[in-house]
């Protein structure tokens, strides 16, 4: 009679005779497995808590043993667990087919270590029940297993398993260094905050349904009180440092205090002290950065380019980090802990911030990606990241979290603090944020779409914490960058945006160098009736854009390329200020498209250029539009139309307008194309190669304050008159007019007309 398998030949084999103790394995409690002698004999050797000695010890068989041709079965743990401990021989293997039952998912393979101490945890660990629940001794059941763990292994079937057990197998799994992937192959359900700090790991849920009902209690304003918390661990070693020379843009050399400290490849977080005079949370600079080099006693290489100029006298703070590295949660279908109802408008207090539940949190990690993550009902954000370092969300969403006005809460993803970070495929529905990032840089965002943000989010935003460096790309959903407050800066640099819908755009705070391509703001009944887009004249360039209301704002003046808008199309609500007050620098629109240009307002001083544009005001002179009242001390029409409007020189400074080879045309409520308002400021008007063209008692250009100046050289004029005070200065050359009422056109040493025709 043949003997289970086990690793040493020399181990006796169990007493299988009629009269033996039923609790321990019978021949007739056996099934013969051919040939799995060697499959056996191997799964030993790879066993998770002994495989490096089984590797290297031999498996106990002499040159002469011949391999056993049956494989010790087990038909469940109970079974397992109930054979007696003394009767088992050390290094025992046994096929185990099942949890309860065999087939259930939880077939593994098994060995037993006689001088192990183990606690047992109902899975990866199980002990002989001789052994007795308390103060057990010696003797345990080990899986064999190639990295890869299962709650199924732990008894777990559903959501319906014994409350914690899920809680117990995930911790018991995640704290195996042994362990690499962890699969949950059915529902479950977690009642418990967890914490982790190692690395090297995959968690992939197939797919199914988490819930948390039960879940303890969360700590107050605390977003990283998820289910599964991946924490880097944060050392004692610590250094500041006082800048003793600029350090500028796109700079990868950081001084430190003392470089013998710092080593290729170790971690560390540097921030910057508070600007000076600014918010109490201003930093332009908060990052986790490896070190590529060790330049010099004072210097060390990282892998990032610093994005904003720090002044001599600034303080870097740097602290040493051990982050955890390629943690990946997978494939999960999230609904977070109720209660759902509360609080509608974001008030404090609000308990479901405790009772809320999220399925993961990331800080101190790099490498650490999430895919197929899906949330609904979740209270802070489904995935919570803070100091990471090259990571990827991708092909995630999140539905009807409880609120959309409660800081923080409602968001599919949240980054602060990070770097080289891509956000995909991702969706958010009746959400606050499906994307934010804070403090963050170089990072991108692609083919991300969110929907009902008609109820009070933005699926698409920055903090303004100094945010740059930053694509998005392919995605829909009402969007603001750096619109956070003044407490954090308002500040953002090389923001890019491509191919975006949504129905109401803002970028109009401190944000640098901004680049809006193939970007259209439709307006939309429900949330913004005029599909707003505000951008900041701080190098901004738009190229292809659509929007209904349109203005360029000034609050920062820190770039040095042009701001450029071309090939746009605004419908401009009347009367709407495109121009704002505070702007200064030029603006430039080339090839742009304008209606409902009625009343529109330009207030800023800085000059402002129009090539090749058209502007529409009214097509029904019996129902005409006012002229743009403008405020710019120089401003520039070359080529294009204006139908049905004209401009209107505010005259608050000293202007100038200069039309080139542009046609005017129509009449407007100033009955004038060209005029100005009665301000105390000059107004000087330079017409080359324009043609305007008017019937009736509207005049081509009306300049009644007496210190104003025309010239008009090579310009045709087409009916209606001139309305000129006599004192006004003109020079007039080259010029046509046909059918003009030249009454109000002044005569005298100060009007030079030479080389024009009147027909």
């Amino acid at each position: 009679m043949k003997t289970p398998l086990t690793a040493r030949e020399s181990a006796a084999a169990p007493d299988l005779s009629p009269d033996s103790d039923p609790t321990t394995p019978s021949r007739r409690g056996l099934l013969r497995v051919a040939g799995m002698g060697a499959l056996a004999a191997t799964a030993f050797a790879l066993s998770t808590s002994t495989a490096p000695a089984a590797l290297a010890a031999p498996l106990g068989l002499s040159k002469d043993s011949e391999p056993d041709d049956e494989l010790t079965v087990a038909t469940s743990v109970a079974q397992l667990v109930g054979w007696r401990a003394k009767k088992i021989d050390h290094g025992t293997v046994v096929r185990l087919l099942g949890h309860a039952t065999p087939g259930d998912g939880a077939a593994r393979l098994v060995r037993y270590d006689a001088k192990s101490t183990a606690t047992p945890n109902g899975g990866t660990v199980l002990a002989p029940q001789d052994l007795g629940a308390a103060g057990l001794g010696p003797g345990r059941w080990h899986t064999l297993h190639t990295g890869t763990g299962d709650f199924r292994w732990f008894g777990i079937f559903g959501a319906d398993a014994p409350t914690g057990s899920a809680d117990d197998a995930l911790d018991a799994l995640v704290n195996d260094p042994t362990v690499s992937r962890i699969e949950g192959h059915t529902e479950l359900n977690f009642v418990r905050r967890h914490i982790y700090a190692r690395s090297d790991l995959e968690l992939d849920f197939g797919g199914r349904t988490i819930t948390t009902e039960g879940i303890e209690r969360n700590a107050h304003d605390n977003p990283f009180g998820a289910v599964m918390f991946f924490q880097g661990t944060v050392t004692d070693v610590t250094q500041q440092r006082t800048l003793v020379e600029t350090m500028p843009d796109q700079r990868d050399v950081f001084e430190v205090a003392d470089s013998t400290a710092f080593a290729v490849g170790d971690w560390w977080t540097v921030q910057v002290d508070p600007r000076p005079g600014g918010g109490r949370d201003e930093r332009e600079l908060q990052r986790l950065v490896q070190v590529t080099e060790v330049v010099d006693a004072a210097h060390v290489r990282v892998n990032y380019r610093n994005g904003w100029e720090l002044a001599p006298g600034r303080v870097l703070e740097w602290r040493k980090v051990v982050p955890v590295e390629q943690v990946h949660v997978r494939n999960m279908t999230f609904v977070g802990a109720g209660p759902y109802d509360g609080p509608l408008d974001g008030e404090l207090p609000d308990d479901r911030e405790l009772s809320g539940s999220h399925p993961v949190a990331y800080e101190f990690a790099v490498r650490c990606d999430v895919s197929d993550v899906h949330g609904s009902r979740t209270w802070w954000p489904v995935i919570m990241r803070r100091w990471n370092t090259f990571f990827a969300t991708e092909r995630c969403s999140v539905a009807n979290p409880p609120t959309v006005f409660y800081g923080g809460a409602g968001y599919l993803t949240q980054q602060i603090y990070c770097l080289y970070g891509r956000v995909a495929d991702c969706r958010s529905h009746n959400a606050r944020h499906l994307n934010d990032l804070t403090a963050s840089a170089y990072c991108l965002v692609e083919n991300c779409h969110g929907d009902g943000d008609d109820q009070g989010g933005n699926p698409f935003t920055t903090h303004g914490q100094y945010e740059h460096d930053l694509v998005f790309q392919g995605n829909s959903g009402l969007m603001d960058i750096a619109n956070s407050g003044a407490q954090w800066g308002i500040s953002a640099k090389r923001i890019t945006v491509k191919q975006h819908v949504a129905s109401w755009f803002t970028v109009s705070t401190k944000i640098t160098d901004l680049t809006l391509e193939d970007v259209h703001v439709v307006a939309r009944s429900t949330f913004d009736q005029q599909g707003s887009l505000t951008v900041n004249a701080d190098g901004v360039q738009m190229r292809g854009c659509t929007a209904s209301f349109f203005a360029v704002a000034q609050r920062s003046n820190l770039s040095k390329r042009p701001n450029v808008i071309e090939d746009c199309h605004f419908s401009l609500p009347v009367a709407s200020v495109l121009h704002q007050t505070p702007v200064a620098n030029p603006v430039h629109f080339v090839r742009t498209s304008f209606t409902g240009f009625d009343g529109t307002i330009l207030r800023g001083a800085g000059p402002v250029t129009f090539t090749d544009c058209t502007f529409v005001g009214s097509t029904d002179e019996a129902s005409p539009a006012a002229p743009a009242l403008v405020g710019s001390a120089d401003v520039t029409i070359s080529g294009g139309t204006l139908t049905g409007t004209g401009i209107q020189l505010s005259g608050v400074r000293d202007q100038r307008l200069t039309v080139r080879g542009t046609e005017l045309s129509g009449t407007t409520t100033a009955g004038a194309l060209v005029s100005r308002a009665a301000g105390p400021g000059a107004v000087q008007v330079d017409l080359r190669g324009a043609t305007l063209a008017t019937s009736g008692t509207t005049a081509h250009v009306t300049l009644t304050s007496g210190a104003d100046a025309l010239t008009a050289v090579g310009t045709r004029f087409s009916g209606g008159r001139y309305d000129l005070a006599p004192a006004t200065r003109v020079l007039q050359s080259g010029c046509v007019e046909q059918g003009v009422d030249r009454t109000g056109f002044p005569e005298g040493d100060h009007v030079l007309v030479t080389d024009s025709l009147a027909l």
